[in-house]
């Protein structure tokens, strides 16, 4: 029996194949662009919406533009900016996913009187016969798995969610979107934050919040000598190494940036190793946290490779993670996601690092 399915169309390769899956096997697609950044952004635009409707008419299936720039503006690129200027190192990715790309979608899926929602993410799921749990697994090209993007993800959210991707390599999304004459099949895929052309982060901040910008600071080695000045904490990343501009016989990196006395601190690279990190609003992809601490191989960021670790849940929802060996750059404001296998257990967020653990 046919069902009615909404998609994220964001107008690249990968949303659109996943339409064309779907309306393959049967199902009444429904494709949504959502209105995101701006035209600004290198994805989310009037361009991009235009690309997902060509091939909506391709496909033969119904589609709508939805607007969301203002409550992007607020929950998203504004956070972003407050992130930097507090000293962290935001993944906005992770929001809007979150409350995008499935919350918002999903809501607007009800609303079209649709049961699920799909989008073109490199991610698994599978159904537990025993239980009906869900279990998110990474997607099988592990160059392209974006399952680090989705371990906020609730049960009755994955209930709800299909990835018809997943057990697809890139190469063959191309391949089968050029055998289906989608007029996205070769574009190029973005590979920075879509409000972010450039990569000019500190631009960014600077004009959203023009008002709340520090100033210059002062860059500290551990010890808390001044090795120079800094021309404001946004413009810098723990683990970051270009741009520091001071004079040393050896090569720094930026340990951790203290926002509250404007002051970026340096170190070499054994001195970004840390064994301990504390995290906070820890989401746990079961629905509930473990009893006991659980061991897993946990990513830092997202192009992390994992390292194994201990995640020790507390009671006001966050957890200690304590490394088995010292990890670099553990830079607060990032996610840390668990894994066991390719089966994501769940994560969390940076709030400090440990230097004892």
């Amino acid at each position: 029996m046919s069902r009615r399915i909404v998609v994220a169309m964001s107008g690249g390769v990968d949303s659109s194949l996943a339409a064309a899956l779907l309306a393959a096997r049967g199902d009444e697609v429904v494709g949504v662009t959502l209105a995101l950044a701006g035209d600004a952004s290198r994805c989310c635009s009037l361009a991009d919406a235009e690309d997902a409707r060509r091939v909506a008419e391709r496909l033969g299936i119904r589609f709508y533009v939805a607007n969301y720039r203002d409550r992007f503006r607020r929950e998203v690129i504004e956070a972003f900016a407050d992130a930097y200027l507090e000293g962290r190192t935001p993944i906005p990715c992770v929001v809007c996913n979150q409350r995008f790309k499935f919350h918002h979608l999903l809501e607007r899926a009800a609303a079209l009187g649709a049961e699920r929602v799909a989008t073109g993410h490199y991610a698994r799921l599978d159904r537990v016969p025993e239980t009906g749990t869900f279990h998110l697994r990474r997607g099988r090209d592990r160059a392209k798995d974006q399952s680090y993007y989705l371990f906020d993800l609730r049960q009755e959210q994955l209930a709800r969610i299909e990835f018809p991707l997943g057990d697809l390599e890139k190469r063959e999304v191309r391949e089968r979107a050029r055998a289906l004459g989608l007029r996205t099949a070769e574009k190029p895929e973005s590979q920075e934050i879509c409000f972010v052309p450039g990569g000019d982060y500190a631009r960014v901040v600077e004009a959203l919040r023009p008002e709340r910008l520090p100033g210059e600071g002062e860059i500290v080695d551990e010890s808390g000598r001044v090795l120079g000045r800094h021309p404001g904490i946004h413009h810098f990343t723990v683990g970051q190494r270009r741009g520091l501009a001071v004079s040393s016989d050896r090569r720094l990196y930026v340990k951790r940036i203290e926002a509250d006395a404007n002051r970026v601190v340096v170190s070499d690279l054994d001195g970004l190793a840390v064994p301990a990190a504390r995290l906070e609003r820890v989401s746990w992809i079961a629905g509930t946290a473990p009893a006991e601490p659980v061991h897993a191989s946990v990513q830092v960021r997202y192009r992390h490779e994992g390292a194994p670790a201990k995640i020790e849940p507390t009671a006001d929802g966050g957890a200690w993670l304590r490394f088995d060996e010292p990890v670099r750059a553990v830079a607060p404001g990032q996610a840390a996601v668990f894994y066991e296998g390719d089966v994501v257990l769940g994560g969390g967020w940076i709030v400090r690092t440990v230097e004892d653990a």
